[in-house]
């Protein structure tokens, strides 16, 4: 089955809207926790599905590299061989075309990667970049599109510009029609307002099921990050999924949503987890600090998650300071729990009309983090 939309409620640019996938609706404003290889980090299928996640994001560079394509198309497609049965979005490579800038070569007719694992080549197109998500049975599937990193000067960011769209009449006349789920166009341009405009009127008339915008968090701050969501937010077709990619704190989820943003991943909630910062209603707690070591209050008095108020915030830091694995489980829970939480009190705003009216809610802004990106 293709995808289907609707929007339910409005407030403001922000919508509350409904998509529907193979594999079951995504009621939205949404956040997909990322399973880059197929699975979030601690967590297992069950403790997503308690959580109330609606969709899973995972990596199509990560898993072509390894067990690869065959494997996981022999053992039911991705989502018996990760037994998430809930719908599954793909990205295509784009965001590695970025991060691992050092290990890849681009031409015209596509990008060929140094596996970061084995230092093979591996080449990927728009045409098998739509093979392989097929392949897999995603139920949403992202174009390969050339994600340029921050800063950059207009005339390469427009020479980005143009191979992505490229690529995208590619990718669109690869998806079979046929196809159960979507593909979704990729809106690039950097930070420059002509630019994004230029890839929106270019894009429009090819009628993706879907539209995203990438190529933000890529090194430039946060004014003009959301920036280009209000340039374009409002641009995309208004009867198609909108995808913010890779963002991001808890501040920039509200302002994308109230700018007319649909979907959002970020690897926020796993990574700060790893590495003992909490969100919590209280805003993000740094666990390891030696203020908590002997605090008898829950990790989160708000949270939904029953275990986050029956432990102490003392015990989590203890687990942490002895490197005790379960402290990364629990604390990937926490934040989990608080971004899906987030985006259920978001739709209630839209849906009553009160999301433009009042100011932020509980969330708070992460603090910068030493974790390296993940590629």
């Amino acid at each position: 089955m293709p995808l289907e939309f609707e929007v339910l409620a409005t407030d403001g640019k922000a919508r509350r809207g409904r998509l529907t996938t193979p594999h079951g609706v995504i009621e939205t404003p949404a956040f997909m926790p990322v399973g880059t290889l197929g699975a979030v980090k601690g967590l297992s299928v069950d403790d997503l599905e308690q959580a109330g996640s609606q969709i899973m994001l995972s990596n199509l560079y990560h898993l072509t590299l390894r067990p690869g394509i065959d494997v996981i198309e022999s053992l039911g497609g991705i989502h018996g061989f990760t037994s998430w049965d809930r719908p599954i979005l793909t990205d295509s490579g784009g965001y590695q075309v970025f991060s691992l800038a050092q290990r890849r070569k681009l031409d015209r007719q596509g990008v060929t990667f140094r596996s970061h694992v084995d230092g093979d080549k591996v080449r990927f197109t728009p045409e098998t970049v739509v093979e392989s998500q097929c392949r897999l049975g995603v139920d949403i599937a992202m174009m390969l599109d050339d994600c340029p990193p921050w800063p950059i000067d207009e005339k390469k960011a427009a020479q980005s510009l143009e191979l992505t769209l490229h690529w995208a009449e590619r990718a669109r006349s690869a998806w079979p029609d046929d196809q159960a789920g979507g593909l979704f166009g990729i809106v690039q341009g950097s930070g420059f307002p002509e630019l994004r405009r230029r890839a929106v009127d270019a894009m429009t008339p090819l009628d993706f099921q879907g539209y995203a915008i990438g190529g933000v968090s890529v090194g430039e701050g946060p004014e003009l990050r959301r920036g280009v969501v209000e340039w374009i937010g409002h641009l995309l077709p208004e009867d198609r999924p909108r995808y913010l990619m890779g963002l991001g704190t808890p501040e920039d989820i509200q302002h994308g949503v109230s700018h007319g943003v649909d979907l959002f991943d970020c690897v926020m909630p796993a990574r700060h987890a790893r590495h003992g910062q909490l969100f919590t209603a209280e805003g993000v707690i740094k666990i390891k600090n030696a203020r908590y070591k002997d605090d008898p209050t829950p990790l989160d008095a708000e949270s939904t998650w029953p275990l986050a108020q029956r432990y102490s915030r003392a015990f989590l830091h203890h687990l942490f300071r002895t490197k005790e694995i379960t402290a990364h489980v629990l604390a990937t829970v926490v934040n989990v729990r608080f971004y899906l939480d987030f985006m259920r009190q978001l739709r209630e705003r839209v849906e009553s009309g009160t999301l433009t009216a009042t100011g932020d809610l509980r969330a708070a802004p992460a603090p910068p983090s030493t974790a390296l990106p993940e590629t």
